[in-house]
């Protein structure tokens, strides 16, 4: 047992002089394992900091959210989008009516323009909605109140504002009870909604105006078919229910023959969910497979290096098996140096891996998720490598015959 502690303590030593006195080497030989290593973490920390965005965004939409969209037609048997809309807002009535497993629903019309506030002005978009948007939307009122259905139903000029909008129209926090003016129409501000941040297309979802759709489609957009009708579910069981009652319901109202194509589209909190994460999963196994491509290349590195030590040290493990090491020892010694290098480099790498995901972090404003579990699985693989690549050295260096070795010039 006491040998077997002083053979591995003198393997240790004999390794770690062999790698310091070569420091240049035994450092390039390291830099496949430490860049590979890094690349596994910054991969791994930016595809998981892009999923929990995407997710924090499509939760931001709302509960249990449906969206019911103009869809193609059939013009002279070919399905064409023609960019005119189906749906009225008796439709949407008919749908709070009629399907059971709905819970809210809210007409939607969009429309653009610059808006003005004393001498301060903003571009941005209005989003004419119902009373129900803010349950659809989990999306609170900060200052002030939403407007009423009495607005609705009056066409009302009334307004909720964006915090982006608030913010460049009143730095001064003084919104609520103002007039604006959009399109030179004249509306009074009754609140100021709470931030919600950016949407999945990177877009501002706080700078925008929501009106009465009634007020927007009479007084700014001209429209008379509502451009969307977002629905929430009852309960997110309910959610397939709603969908197929309103496509139902809406076939119906459309006058669509069983077997034809709708003239409408819909879309599910859940479907826009299952799209992203198909995209970010493809995003992050390219990344993945970059990193694992380093980290092969780095273990390819130590092998090609250890395998010229082997060369240059023949004449030392000549005289190390003539004076009593075996083959195994011999073995272990090479194997020792390779495994070091690989933790080492491992260990660096780590380092340079959250290192360099914090700067993202910092610099681009990238989201990253930082995983202990990816920083402990790199480790081992880095460990893995110096195995796997430093045993084929060390096994020829054990099988040199001793007075070939001591020959060796």
């Amino acid at each position: 047992m006491k040998t077997s502690i002083m053979r591995m303590g003198n393997i240790t030593v004999v390794g770690l002089r062999s790698i310091a006195r070569n420091k240049l080497r035994s450092f390039l030989t390291a830099l496949g394992i430490i860049f590979g290593v890094a690349c596994v973490i910054t991969a791994v920390a930016i595809g998981a900091g892009v999923a929990q965005s995407v997710s924090e965004m499509i939760n931001s939409l709302g509960s249990n959210y449906i969206m019911i969209m103009p869809g193609a037609a059939t013009q002279s048997g070919a399905r064409i989008f023609t960019g005119q809309s189906t749906l009225t807002e008796d439709d949407a009535t008919a749908i709070k009516r009629e399907a059971p497993a709905v819970a809210y629903v809210s007409p939607n019309v969009r429309a653009a323009g610059q808006v003005v506030a004393g001498e301060l002005n903003w571009g941005t978009s209005v989003q004419g909605v119902d009373i129900d948007w803010p349950n659809i939307r989990s999306w609170n009122v900060e200052e002030g109140g939403f407007f009423t259905d009495s607005d609705v139903r009056a066409g009302a000029k009334v307004a909720v504002l964006g915090k982006t909008v608030a913010d460049n129209l009143f730095p001064n926090g003084d919104a609520v009870g103002s007039i604006i003016r959009i399109k030179n129409v004249p509306f009074r501000v009754t609140g100021v909604l709470e931030k919600k941040g950016g949407s999945m297309m990177g877009s501002d979802q706080d700078d925008m105006i929501v009106a009465p759709y009634t007020t927007v489609m009479k007084r700014l957009s001209g429209q008379q078919r509502l451009g969307m009708i977002i629905v929430s579910a009852a309960s997110a069981e309910q959610v397939p229910d709603a969908m197929d009652q309103i496509d139902a319901l809406l076939r119906q109202r459309h006058r669509i023959p069983p077997g034809g194509d709708s003239d409408f589209m819909m879309r599910s909190q859940e479907e826009i969910a299952q799209a992203n994460a198909q995209q970010v999963k493809m995003m992050g196994n390219l990344l993945l497979g970059i990193a694992v491509v380093s980290l092969a290349v780095g273990g390819i590195g130590i092998m090609n290096i250890m395998l010229v030590s082997v060369t240059e040290r023949t004449r030392e493990i000549g005289i190390r098996m003539a004076i009593g090491a075996r083959g195994r020892h011999v073995l272990m010694q090479f194997l020792f140096e390779a495994v070091t290098l690989s933790v080492l480099g491992g260990l660096i790498g780590v380092l340079i891996g959250v290192g360099l995901s914090k700067l993202i972090e910092e610099i681009p404003k990238w989201p990253i998720v930082i995983s202990p579990m990816a920083i402990v699985i790199s480790f081992v693989v880095s460990a893995t490598i110096g195995i796997v690549f430093g045993f084929f050295p060390a096994w020829k260096a054990s099988r040199l015959d001793p007075i070939d070795a001591l020959r060796y010039e």
